[in-house]
């Protein structure tokens, strides 16, 4: 990155200094984790791909790069970290560590597309989640490879996610919560959401929250200064969520997809506004099982069926969402009952989510109250809830057959 953002993050610097795994005291990483770190991870890139630094499988054959440049249309060499820093400033966002924090998630998206793309064997870790979910080895490497991403950033004091379900300090090594130089931020995130569909090869995501200050419990979604959601598929994508108070003065919310091209080397704006339109029949219904006990939610469904919505549901709670984005409208909804609990979390998935429906004109709201998701308080870390996300003329649908409104 160029000075003039106010900001060099560490993994512009590169050394010989491999940073630890979330589970070690933070440090100050300085280059992204060679594959030792991810011993699962069988395989590497084609031999084509030029030499550079980063993750590396130990043949020789790097699968991550900070330094690899991609050229410009004026023959200019760009960074892939330059190249999404270029576009955030294109969206006018006005905090230089603010852009740190997000470009960090964007090297955090490369790490994992790259474990993704090289896993033969989906082995399980031999422990569960806080969901009671067993965890694969791929859960926890992806987990690993955004711990270290966002250390690598220098910008965050506090992390939690889906696996790590903790207030961790992710802090450089030797600077207090406190210090002068902030502000820092806190991010909530999934590092992988939809590893039981994984073995059939459908699409699965990453989902970032990011927040201002030191902490995450006590937190509102609608506090977030950004969101991000990473999708894993033929292309590898990231949708991000920028609130008007996140930029410049008079700039509107917005949300916008950038695309990982050129051998992963380079983000490319591929959508520069993403917007919900306020009607959509397409309809994507998590946790149908719910339809068993909750009369409500089975009329609902009934309802999408008879009047000939376009079904569209994978499992997986980014792809199914973000099919709505690249739709430009439908909704989403998962509803619990007495038999089949919620299992959506608030602070890892929900209002991170929720962020990017809400800035791209849409509505959210909780399963069972008329109130958007963005104003729950996260006051447990593992807090779960039902949800409906989409187009406001389906969401106000479901509020007439949930609600009686």
């Amino acid at each position: 990155m160029t000075s003039d953002l106010g900001l060099v993050p560490n993994f512009v610097t590169g050394s010989n200094h491999n940073p630890p795994t979330h589970q070690t005291t933070p440090q100050t990483p300085s280059r992204p984790p060679s594959m030792s770190s991810f011993p699962h991870v069988s395989g590497h890139l084609s031999s084509d791909e030029p030499p550079h630094h980063g993750i590396n499988d130990g043949s020789g054959a790097s699968c991550v790069s900070h330094s690899y440049a991609a050229v410009d249309e004026d023959g200019k060499a760009v960074r892939r970290d330059e190249s999404l820093t270029n576009i955030l400033i294109g969206k006018s966002v006005k905090d230089s560590r603010l852009i740190g924090a997000i470009v960090s998630l964007g090297e955090a998206t490369a790490h994992c597309a790259v474990l993704l793309q090289n896993y033969v064997e989906h082995t399980y870790a031999g422990s569960q989640n806080s969901s009671g979910d067993d965890q694969l080895h791929l859960d926890i490497d992806c987990d690993n490879a955004v711990f270290d991403a966002i250390r690598e950033s220098g910008v965050f004091a506090t992390a939690a996610s889906e696996e790590t379900p903790e207030e961790t300090n992710v802090l450089p090594a030797k600077i207090d919560k406190d210090d002068e130089d902030g502000p820092w931020y806190s991010v909530g995130f999934d590092p992988l959401d939809g590893s039981s569909i994984i073995d059939a090869n459908f699409s699965v995501g990453s989902i970032f929250g990011i927040w201002p200050g030191t902490k995450l419990l006590g937190r509102k979604g609608r506090e977030q200064v950004a969101s991000a959601v990473s999708l894993y598929g033929p292309r590898t994508t990231l949708l991000i969520a920028l609130p008007s108070e996140s930029r410049d003065a008079g700039e509107p919310d917005i949300t916008f997809e950038v695309t990982l091209v050129k051998d992963r080397s380079h983000w490319e704006l591929s959508r520069d506004s993403v917007t919900l339109q306020n009607t959509k029949k397409i309809f994507a219904p998590g946790n149908l099982r719910a339809t068993n006990d909750n009369d409500k939610y089975d009329a609902l469904v009934k309802h999408w069926i008879s009047d000939r919505y376009t079904l569209r549901y994978s499992g997986g709670m980014v792809p199914d969402v973000y099919h709505m984005f690249a739709k430009s409208g439908g909704v989403f909804s998962n509803v619990s009952s007495d038999k089949a609990r919620a299992k959506l979390r608030l602070l890892y998935e929900v209002a991170a989510m929720g962020l990017l429906v809400e800035c791209a004109g849409g509505v959210t709201t909780h399963e069972f109250e008329d109130k958007s998701v963005l104003d729950i308080e996260i006051d447990d870390l593992d807090k779960r809830l039902g949800v409906c996300f989409g187009s406001k003329g389906e969401v106000e649908k479901y509020k007439q057959f949930m609600f009686g409104k």
